[in-house]
Parts: structure tokens; C-alpha cells; sequence
């Protein structure tokens, strides 16, 4: 009867190992699907570190006429 005991629980064990380990890999899968659903086709879309995307702005600076103030006597 000893030995009944131990393969039954066992299988229980290992139920329970198995059922455990697919719902970590099913709730992972669901939450990548529903955080980041198109996230292997969008390229550089989700700006992931909050510094901004640096590239995106031109990299030369149009040049912009400046007029010179007239100084005004104020006696």
C-alpha cells in the first residue's frame, strides 16, 4: 500500500508541475500579445527608454535671416 501511495502521488506531482509550467508560458504569451501586439513588424515605433528617438530630427539646421535691431537713444 506504501508504494501505491508513492506513485499516485507522483502522478499528482507531476500534474501539477506540468499544468503549472503551461499556464507561466500561456500568461506570458497572452501578455506580450496584449501589451505589444504588432511588435515584431513595427520598426522603431515604441520609443522603449523616454529619451526620444534622436535620429528622427534633421541632422543640419536651416540657416534663418536675422535682422539687426535698430539701438534707440533713450536720453
Amino acid at each position: 500500500m506504501g508504494i501505491q501511495f508513492f506513485i499516485v502521488g507522483g502522478v499528482i506531482f507531476a500534474t501539477y508541475m506540468g499544468l503549472t509550467i503551461w499556464n507561466i508560458i500561456y500568461s506570458n504569451r497572452k501578455q506580450r500579445e496584449e501589451n505589444y501586439p504588432n511588435y515584431t513588424t513595427q520598426n522603431d515605433v515604441m520609443d522603449m527608454d523616454g529619451m526620444g528617438n534622436f535620429s528622427r530630427f534633421p541632422t543640419t539646421k536651416s540657416k534663418v535671416k536675422r535682422t539687426k535691431k535698430s539701438k534707440v537713444n533713450t536720453k
